[in-house]
């Protein structure tokens, strides 16, 4: 072998480490970047929620202010027209829930029949719930309206909570999830046993899927928690107002001006941090049950 070429072996290395710590410096820098574009606005709230109103206007904007008014922003925003935003966020802790575990619910046992039964009309039918997924929320919410209006619905929680448990991704998801994750001969032997379908449902399937339960719970959750449109169309009591709704006509009377409207900038930044604190919880209770898995490879 030539001096060249051994050299060219030799060399051929390092150019590859060279390449791959360019590589690693990049990812890293544009990792850093979306870190810092995501909390952002987060740290933001959280300062801002800790100023008074005049440190508010008075002060830069993203360091603290002089006085540290947290406890008296909390205060002051629950006992804000008799403690209406607790009734906001108890109103929204209702129709998130209501509607993550029924979506889920539903979009698990959707995702089975399409995934583990054969019947007339099933592709078509799962095609209309993929068409449905590419549908914006926001083109049904007038037709959603109308029909509640229909079936005096409208201004009531189940206004809220029955459109919000209809979810086409749930579906395409659990169906894809159980497809890989539910080996037929599990189910096979369950019959054989003598279980009925819903006992085979109950204690076999759904052991198996609960990871994409919860992740379809999560999403319904989240979507529902931060929706606006559909309870402003729907909802006119402020009794039944979610937290989206509430907050956001707390900014305009602030956003209005005049009667001391201004001051109450200071409330709603300190109720969009409070609303977010719910939903952190929720996600650190629930990511145990991501680790769960599989039970792929379980029939031998």
């Amino acid at each position: 072998m030539t001096e060249a070429a051994v050299s060219s072996l030799v060399a051929a290395p390092r150019s590859f480490k060279r390449a791959t710590r360019r590589t690693k410096r990049v990812t890293t820098a544009l990792l850093c970047l979306f870190l810092a574009y995501t909390f952002f606005p987060l740290f933001y709230l959280l300062v801002a929620s800790t100023k008074n109103n005049f440190d508010l206007f008075s002060t830069f904007g993203l360091w603290f202010g002089h006085d540290f008014s947290l406890f008296a922003n909390l205060r002051d925003l629950f006992a804000h027209s008799n403690g209406i935003f607790g009734r906001w966020l108890f109103n929204t802790f209702l129709y998130s829930l209501s509607a993550g575990v029924g979506a889920a619910l539903f979009a698990t046992a959707a995702g089975y029949a399409f995934a583990k039964f054969s019947f007339v009309g099933r592709e078509v039918l799962f095609g209309a719930i993929l068409v449905a997924v590419m549908i914006p929320q926001t083109a049904l919410v007038v037709p959603t309206f109308l029909l509640l209006a229909r079936e005096g619905l409208t201004d009531s929680p189940l206004g809220v909570i029955l459109p919000s448990m209809i979810s086409p991704l749930g579906v395409y998801l659990m169906r894809v999830y159980i497809e890989q994750g539910v080996e037929d001969a599990l189910l096979d032997a369950g019959r054989m046993d003598g279980a009925g379908e819903w006992r085979i449902f109950r204690s076999i399937v759904f052991p198996l899927v609960t990871p994409g339960f919860v992740t379809v719970l999560l999403l319904a959750f989240v979507a529902t928690w931060n929706n606006y449109f559909l309870p402003l169309i729907v909802l006119s009591s402020p009794d039944y107002f979610p937290l989206t709704v509430g907050l956001a006509s707390w900014y305009r009377l602030a956003s209005m001006g005049g009667g001391g409207g201004q001051a109450m900038f200071s409330l709603v930044l300190v109720g969009a941090l409070v609303s977010i604190v719910p939903v952190i919880i929720l996600f650190l209770f629930l990511q145990r049950f991501w680790q769960g898995g599989l039970a792929l490879g379980a029939v031998k």
